[in-house]
C-alpha cells in the first residue's frame, strides 16, 4: 500500500509538497524524504506529532530518544513503522523541523492506494520551503551609566560644584577679611590654668 502525504506551511502559503511514500517504511524514511524535498540540513532535531482532527496534539515520535517522564511512552523514527500508525485517510499530524522554534508543517493523509507498492518515497513540491534557520535576534544592549563615585561618598564636588574656581571672580562682598594673614596666635595670653594640648 503507497501513503500519499500533502504537506502545507503557515509561514509561505504558496508551498505545498505532495509525498509519496510505501506503508511500510519507517517514519525515518518520512523524515528524510521531508528534509530532502525542502533542500534540508540534517542536523537539527525534528519530530512527528500525531494530531486529531482539530489538529490538537497526541502523541510525539521523535528523530532521537529524548528522556521524558516514566509514565509516558517514547517512540522514535527508526522504530516507527507508517502503516502501525496510519489506518484512514484524513489523519493528521505535524513535523516539527525547528524544534528551539517551534515551527512545523501541517502534514495529512490524503490518500491511501491498496494493491501497490514503492521501493522508495517520491515527492512533488510546489513553491519554496520556509528557511531552515531563522536569524538569532539580537537582544539591545543595554548601557548602565558608569558610577564614578560611592553613593553618599565624595559628594563634595557634586554638591558645591567644581573646585577649579579663580579667585578674581568671586564677588568679594561678605568676605571682606579674606585676603589678610591670618593672625599669630604666639601673642595671645592664655589663663594660667587652661590645660595646653
Amino acid at each position: 500500500m503507497i501513503y500519499k502525504f500533502l504537506l502545507v506551511s503557515e509561514e509561505v502559503s504558496n508551498f505545498k509538497i505532495e509525498i509519496k511514500i510505501d506503508a511500510d517504511a519507517t517514519f525515518l524514511d518520512f523524515h528524510k524524504t521531508i528534509m530532502d524535498s525542502c533542500d534540508y540540513e540534517k542536523v537539527e532535531m525534528t519530530s512527528f506529532i500525531m494530531c486529531d482532527d482539530d489538529w490538537r496534539k497526541k502523541q510525539e515520535i521523535t528523530l532521537m530518544e529524548i528522556d521524558t517522564d516514566w509514565d509516558v511512552d517514547s517512540y522514535v523514527m527508526e522504530d516507527e513503522v507508517l502503516s502501525e500508525w496510519f489506518d484512514e485517510e484524513k489523519q493528521k499530524l505535524m513535523f516539527v523541523f525547528d524544534y528551539n522554534k517551534d515551527r512545523f508543517f501541517y502534514i495529512e493523509l490524503k490518500e491511501m492506494i491498496l494493491g501497490k507498492s514503492l521501493n522508495k518515497p517520491t515527492y512533488k513540491k510546489q513553491g519554496n520551503a520556509p528557511t531552515q534557520f531563522l536569524k538569532e535576534e539580537v537582544e539591545p544592549e543595554i548601557v548602565k551609566p558608569a558610577i564614578t563615585s560611592t553613593p553618599f561618598m565624595d559628594t563634595d564636588e557634586e554638591f558645591y560644584g567644581e573646585d577649579n574656581y579663580d579667585l578674581e571672580e568671586i564677588d568679594k562682598e561678605g568676605f571682606e577679611g579674606l585676603d589678610e594673614e591670618e593672625p599669630d596666635d604666639s601673642d595671645l595670653e592664655y589663663p594660667e590654668d587652661i590645660e595646653l594640648l
